[in-house]
């Protein structure tokens, strides 16, 4: 047995079976069936797990978790704070590390950095497996295979904890990286939260102009760039809220494009000139990936 075959925590637990924490549960299940799964979620949630295979025992509530090797936040970014406060509590002393998945890091980030001594080991995380659909019914074992996952690490992350995270979310297929939180809550405002605020905005704008005879005679490519438009709003909105500040700009950004492309239709130059960039930009985001 090499020693990626032994996992790096025998009990895991996750807060929130979503379609993140739904497939952290099934991937856990496929690449180390030995771990014991804890999860804390609603009760049909839970029963819906339960009965997959993809957990071993359910909890109302962090303080019913009991002993955990790891703890993986899954709830909405805002919630995952409040859980952090909880677990702060319920593992004081314990050598249990806690991360989360959310896709800001910055609020997270610095309220494990102002809980006091005794608590447990946190290092925010954030894997790019998403997918338009949430919830467990939609979660599966391979959903971060040959995704990053990205950690932020500071000056207080114990290298022992990165070390061992790295080696869980490599069993999962995923590949491990790391960057400041505050990078990283600025490069997701463009990467992601900027293409899914566009996606839902430009749907709606198309349905209210098409209306629902319009939209049945539009082709692909209607439908391949409003993908993310069906995605739920519930773990967005705090996404939103959470990033406001950064996003904001990148809105801006993105109005002042637009603005750039409605004052100049006439000549197209601006049409040329924006097209070309984002021709090169889009075959730099491609690479690898076709």
């Amino acid at each position: 047995m090499s020693s990626d075959d032994v996992p790096p925590f025998d009990t895991i637990a996750i807060a929130g079976l979503g379609l993140i924490g739904g497939s952290i549960a099934l991937g856990v299940r496929e690449r180390w069936p030995a771990v014991r799964v804890v999860a804390v979620d609603r009760p049909p949630v839970l029963a819906h797990a339960a009965g997959s295979g993809a957990i071993d025992r359910q909890a109302a509530s962090v303080a019913e978790i009991g002993r955990a090797d790891l703890l993986v936040l899954a709830a909405p970014v805002q919630q995952n704070v409040q859980l952090l406060a909880q677990a702060s509590s319920h593992f004081a002393g314990s050598a249990t590390v806690i991360t989360d998945v959310g896709g800001t890091k910055r609020d997270i980030v610095e309220a494990a950095a102002a809980r006091g001594n005794g608590t447990p080991a946190f290092l925010g995380g954030h894997p790019i497996g998403g997918s338009e659909h949430g919830g467990f019914g939609f979660a599966r074992p391979d959903l971060f295979r040959g995704k990053p996952w990205i950690f932020t690490p500071n000056a207080t992350t114990a290298s022992g904890v990165l070390d061992r995270l790295c080696q869980f979310v490599r069993g999962l297929g995923a590949r491990p990286t790391t960057m400041d939180a505050a990078e990283h809550d600025r490069l997701m405002a463009y990467v992601s939260h900027l293409p899914q605020l566009t996606a839902s905005a430009l749907m709606q704008v198309v349905g209210d102009a098409a209306t629902a005879e319009g939209l049945r005679v539009a082709g692909r490519g209607l439908t391949d760039t409003t993908r993310l438009a069906s995605s739920p709003v519930s773990s967005w909105r705090e996404v939103c809220a959470a990033n406001a500040d950064v996003l904001g700009g990148a809105l801006d950004a993105l109005i002042a494009t637009l603005t750039k492309l409605r004052s100049d239709l006439g000549s197209g130059k601006a049409v040329e000139e924006i097209f070309d960039e984002a021709a090169r930009w889009r075959a730099e985001l491609m690479k690898g990936r076709e």
